[in-house]
């Protein structure tokens, strides 16, 4: 029997929770704890492997300190059309890295240089290193 695909508004979300977890330095243990599950429990929910209820979101929206429309921000729609032009795709990616710990890691670590000029220069060299650049 195949395995299921993962719905994409459940991976969605359980990346949210992931992202907002890690923001928080906190384990999966700990979250598990708080919500009274094991830490595989968390693991499921984050990679969107098991869907989560609407009370576990509230419980888990009060733990980590965000409304529950925060699991929601940037989740991928269905196609749906407005006013007959095709609704643009949401950026997935920008959430898929801020959910890693180098997306984070980094963006923590961008985030603390006050030099726009550096700043500048450090986009331009990553994206040299990418094959992007001039």
């Amino acid at each position: 029997m195949a395995t299921k695909a993962p719905n994409p508004i459940d991976k969605h979300v359980g990346s949210r929770v992931r992202m907002r977890r890690m923001m928080l330095s906190m384990s999966q243990e700990k979250l598990g704890d708080a919500l009274d599950l094991t830490f595989q429990q968390v693991q499921k929910y984050e990679k969107g492997t098991n869907r989560i209820g609407a009370s576990r979101l509230q419980q888990i929206s009060n733990i980590l300190q965000v409304p529950v429309s925060f699991f929601f921000e940037g989740a991928p729609t269905s196609g749906d059309t407005i006013n007959g032009a095709k609704e643009a795709p949401s950026p997935a990616y920008v959430a898929d890295f801020l959910a890693t710990s180098e997306g984070l890691a980094l963006t923590r670590a961008f985030t603390r240089i006050k030099d726009a000029k550096l700043r500048r220069r450090i986009v331009d060299l990553v994206a040299v290193i990418a094959g992007e650049g001039d």
